[in-house]
């Protein structure tokens, strides 16, 4: 009896559930082409107007409304490609000022770095050296320059100090260097304080070399640099931050190529080196973020660095820029208000993020 009116009560539900079955027709040759044809057509159809027509209506001085209207043509100009941005080597570096900064808006106040020491590793030239140039810019107490090159950075650093007037020090520092690096980052706390940000922008780039002809020592010394280096670096700024109870900001530097495979060129170990970038990131941004330490990586994609300007490139540039949708290299200056944004306290609640800024390239 007890099933009997189960089966009543599931009898109108599935009945909803029952839908009557419908052909489906497959179109014949003679549709497929006439669509084929007709999309072809519209496809090719590019229509250019040399002028646009325009009727203007508006009311009388009464406010009622009038059939009367202007009438008027305006031209058509053919669009006109845009220049690229041109960084100038060896533009002004102004800092923010005291006085300038008091009279922010609190929310420009929070997108500075005011007050606070910065450690930017690789930054005695490219995209590194940019960066440290607009934290100064962006109110920076004062700056650490982290490169493994002796003469140059202590000629950025000079540069740098000379522009805006702000404490600017140089350590020669290889960031396989696990003790030399403690050692630097105890002296930027005697010299300043506590750092509160690390900028980890050094690193290396092996590019086409197939992976069956890669010689492993290379890749070993590749991800000594580039993923070694950017955990000694965050373990030694972390452990500072912590030893002192202050909250801090940690950026690496990593690509695009963490995410993506590039091409033409074949780099399997510097793909794999940047991927464990972002990875580290994201892990050491969930265990430190009990210490207010957060971690954030940039993905940069194709820069016209130094690096890329090399005749031998060239061809390859060109397919880059083809596939990317800005149809562009990155400047050297791209990465600025990014970085100064991550390292400010407006990205306050942003941490393990990984932010791609590629012109769109990785979008394809």
């Amino acid at each position: 009896m007890a099933s009997a009116v189960r089966a009543a009560r599931m009898a109108p539900r599935l009945s909803v559930l029952v839908r009557p079955a419908v052909a489906r027709t497959t179109p014949s040759v003679c549709q497929r082409a006439a669509f084929s044809i007709s999309a072809g057509r519209f496809k090719s159809e590019v229509i250019k107007e040399t002028e646009v027509p325009v009727s203007v209506y508006n009311p009388d001085a009464k406010g009622v409304a009038s059939g009367n209207a202007d009438h008027f043509s305006i031209p058509v100009k053919p669009r006109q490609r845009a220049p690229e941005p041109v960084v100038e080597e060896d533009e002004e570096v102004v800092p923010l000022e005291e006085k300038v900064y008091s009279q922010l808006p609190k929310t420009l106040q929070k997108m500075s770095v005011h007050g606070k020491v910065i450690i930017i590793t690789g930054g005695a030239r490219g995209l590194g050296n940019y960066m440290a140039r607009a934290c100064a810019e962006a109110g920076a107490k004062a700056i650490a320059i982290f490169d493994a090159n002796q003469e140059l950075g202590d000629e950025s650093a000079a540069e740098l100090h000379q522009k805006t007037g702000l404490p600017v020090s140089f350590f020669k520092v290889d960031v396989r260097d696990g003790h030399a690096i403690d050692a630097a980052v105890k002296n930027v706390v005697d010299l300043y304080g506590t750092p509160d940000v690390l900028v980890n922008s050094a690193g290396i780039a092996d590019s086409n070399i197939p992976a069956e002809t890669y010689d492993p020592a290379m890749f070993r010394r590749l991800i000594d640099i580039n993923l070694t280096g950017s955990f000694l670096m965050s373990q030694s700024v972390g452990r500072a931050m912590m030893a002192a109870g202050k909250p801090g900001s940690i950026i690496l530097v990593a690509s695009m190529s963490g995410s993506i495979v590039n091409y033409p060129q074949e780099q399997s170990c510097y793909n794999a080196s940047k991927a464990g970038v972002i990875q580290l990131g994201k892990s050491l941004a969930a265990e430190w973020a009990k210490y207010q330490i957060r971690v954030n990586c940039i993905s940069p994609g194709y820069m016209d660095t130094a690096l890329n300007k090399v005749p031998a490139l060239d061809a390859q540039k060109k397919i880059w820029k083809s596939l990317t949708p800005q149809d562009r290299l990155g400047n050297v200056d791209d990465l600025n208000g990014l970085c100064v944004f991550l390292a400010s306290d407006a990205s306050g609640f942003m941490t393990g993020s990984n932010v791609i800024i590629d012109g769109g390239y990785s979008l394809y």
